[in-house]
Order: structure tokens, then C-alpha cells, then sequence
């Protein structure tokens, strides 16, 4: 199947119902790969605070050298897997509890990386229910990459016109920023007016990371290389969360505002595996497994790798199409894709397996 806007051409597949993803839900059911994986998260759990306790131990050990910059990775490494921890326990996947999940999205998120995890929550369950939805996904509306043809065209500077010409150039250079945004994103969310649950524990949690670990940091460092020191990391911190998230649904087929889709149709067509060992597991914090992880947002991590070879065979036998890519092969899907967009191609590439979705 190729990737992109939504196409005109009408495929000969089978029509599907709602039914379908009932019938697929029971069969993961009674596989018991829904059940909870305590052992596995109290372990990660108990692990986190323990690592950066060392990590901080070590950094102040280490004093004021430019060798703090390995250790400036090694945070943005750290902050990263947390960030994918606190992902979990936002999709309800360690505990049966709401409010336990939630303190623990606060926490990892909030505390230890210091960000927002209201502003993330409104953002992602938005996401989840819209993948690639033209106005209704915020993942394809970002300020500096245009991912459809109409973002493209808007109005902007000459020199916006040639970046968005240039974008699949600099969109991984980019990701140097994306760091910094999701730190001022989370801040700016907690000081507006918009509802907020647990506003001023957010903002306490936020104050103690940001403000404390730039303190830290300063008191150890001299300013120089502290500057650069917090410069590397966010870079890192950035890069690392955007080549993360940046193979799951970037490419795939984008669908109009009006377009009504039932849910296996919209979480399957719309996302894309990336293959690998269990080290690339470890590597994405198992969002390789985008597919399963959109059917089952609550799925426990370690089960979505044997989970995948289910929802692989029922797709086949269903008609729908399952992608899965390498991990180097889904970079060069996206940057081929946003280049063309940028570049004006009113259709960068075609799906007709969603226009036939439309038209039945």
C-alpha cells in the first residue's frame, strides 16, 4: 500500500463493519495478553528514582568538566525512557486504578521530566481518537512542518516559503527544538485558564524539576559549560522523542475532516510498525508496535510484541492493510513525504484503501 493523502481511486476490497474489531478485541482477550504486568512495572518503577538518584549522585562527582557533556546524553536518555514510563501509565497500562496511573503520570512526567502531564493528556487522547485527521489530529498540525499540501500553501514570509520547500532537510535538525517545546508547551498549559486537573500539583512538580535541575546544574558547572552542557541535553532529549514518535504515523495516509471511519479501519490504515528486536523494544519504549499500541492503548507493553502476529493474521484475513517497516525505512518514508509536501505536490502519494472505506 503506498502512503499519504487520501486518494480518489476506488479499490476492489471487501466491505468491513464494526463488527470486526469486536471479534479481534475477544480474540486478544482470551489470549490474556490484556492482564496486567505488575512485576515487570513495579520493577521500572522502583528502578527510576534509583537511577537518577545515581545519576544525579554521579554528575556531582564528576564537577565541573567538559566530560559532563557524555553525561548531559546520558540524562537525555534517562528523561526519555522515563518520558515512555509515564506514557505507559497514561494509557492505564500498570494499574486498574485511574487515580494510581495518574499520580504516576505526574510524577514520572511532571517531577522527574518536567513535563505537563495535562497539556500531554488533551493532546494525545486527541491524537488517539483522530490519527492523521485533517483538523482533529494536533500531531499533523505543528507550527514548522507542513504535512498536508493545504498547510503547504498557506500564507507565510519568504523565508517561511522556503523552509517548508527545504523541510525534509531540516526536519531532524528540528528535533534539537523539540525538547525545549515540550518543556515551554507543558509550562505554558499549566499557567492558562484552560481546565486543568490538579493544576497547582503540576505546577509545584514542574517548578522542582525545571527550576531545580537548571539550579544543579549551575552550582556544579561553571557557567559555560553549564549553558552547554543543558543545551546538549535538551538537543539529545529532543532528537531522541522525535525519532521516537516521528515512524508511527508520519507517511501514512491523512484523512479528510469528514471522513467517518470505524476503528480498526482508522488505527490500522493510519499507523506503521517499525520491525526489530527486543533492543529496538527497549529503544522506543515498544511504540515500534503502533498498531497494537492504537488497538489497545492499554495494553501492557511487554505484550505488544506477541500481540503483533495476531492483529497481523486478522488484518490479512480481513482485507485491511498492516504496515510494517525498518526502523531506517520508515525515516526515509517520512522525510520523502513531508519533502514532497513541502515541495507542493498537491498528492504526495495515494490510498485507496481509505477512499473505499469512504465511499462504503
Amino acid at each position: 500500500m503506498s502512503h499519504g493523502i487520501v486518494a480518489t481511486k476506488k479499490p476492489q476490497t471487501p466491505a468491513r463493519t464494526g463488527s470486526d474489531f469486536t471479534e479481534l478485541a475477544a480474540i486478544v482477550r482470551g489470549s490474556g495478553l490484556l492482564r496486567r504486568r505488575y512485576g515487570y512495572y513495579w520493577t521500572k518503577l522502583i528502578a527510576v528514582p534509583v537511577v537518577l538518584f545515581l545519576a544525579v549522585l554521579a554528575f556531582v562527582w564528576i564537577g565541573d568538566t567538559w566530560w559532563q557533556l557524555f553525561t548531559a546524553v546520558a540524562f537525555a536518555v534517562l528523561f526519555t525512557q522515563i518520558a515512555m514510563l509515564g506514557h505507559d501509565a497514561a494509557h492505564r497500562q500498570i494499574f486498574v486504578s485511574g487515580r494510581w496511573n495518574d499520580w504516576v503520570s505526574l510524577i514520572l512526567g511532571d517531577l522527574f521530566v518536567g513535563m505537563s502531564y495535562g497539556w500531554w493528556r488533551h493532546k494525545h487522547t486527541r491524537h488517539h481518537a483522530n490519527p492523521n485527521k485533517i483538523d482533529a489530529d494536533p500531531d499533523i498540525d505543528l507550527p514548522v512542518i507542513s504535512f498536508t499540501p493545504e498547510q503547504a500553501r498557506a500564507p507565510r514570509s519568504r523565508l517561511s516559503r522556503w523552509l517548508v520547500a527545504h523541510q525534509g532537510i531540516f526536519f531532524f535538525p528540528i528535533l534539537l527544538l523539540e525538547g525545549l517545546s515540550l518543556h515551554a508547551s507543558g509550562v505554558r498549559r499549566v499557567i492558562t485558564r484552560d481546565k486543568l486537573d490538579r493544576r497547582w500539583v503540576e505546577i509545584s512538580f514542574l517548578t522542582v524539576r525545571l527550576v531545580g535541575f537548571v539550579t544543579l546544574v549551575f552550582l556544579v558547572l561553571s557557567p559555560g559549560i553549564a549553558v552547554v552542557f543543558l543545551v546538549v541535553q535538551l538537543g539529545v532529549f529532543g532528537v531522541y522523542m522525535g525519532m521516537v514518535f516521528a515512524p508511527n504515523h508520519k507517511g501514512m495516509p491523512l484523512v479528510p475532516r469528514d471522513a467517518k471511519l470505524d476503528f480498526l479501519t482508522r488505527q490500522v490504515l493510519m499507523s506503521r510498525n517499525v520491525r526489530g528486536t527486543w533492543a529496538l523494544d527497549v529503544i522506543m519504549g515498544g511504540l515500534n508496535y503502533q498498531i497494537e499500541h492504537h488497538l489497545f492503548p492499554s495494553m501492557p507493553r511487554p505484550h505488544l510484541r506477541r500481540v503483533a502476529p495476531i492483529v497481523r493474521a486478522y488484518c490479512a484475513t480481513h482485507g485491511v492493510a498492516y504496515t510494517a517497516t525498518g526502523l531506517l525505512e520508515s525515516y526515509g518514508i517520512v522525510i520523502r513525504y513531508i519533502n514532497r509536501v513541502g515541495l507542493g505536490e498537491r498528492d504526495p502519494f495515494a490510498c485507496p484503501l481509505v477512499q473505499q472505506r469512504l465511499a462504503g
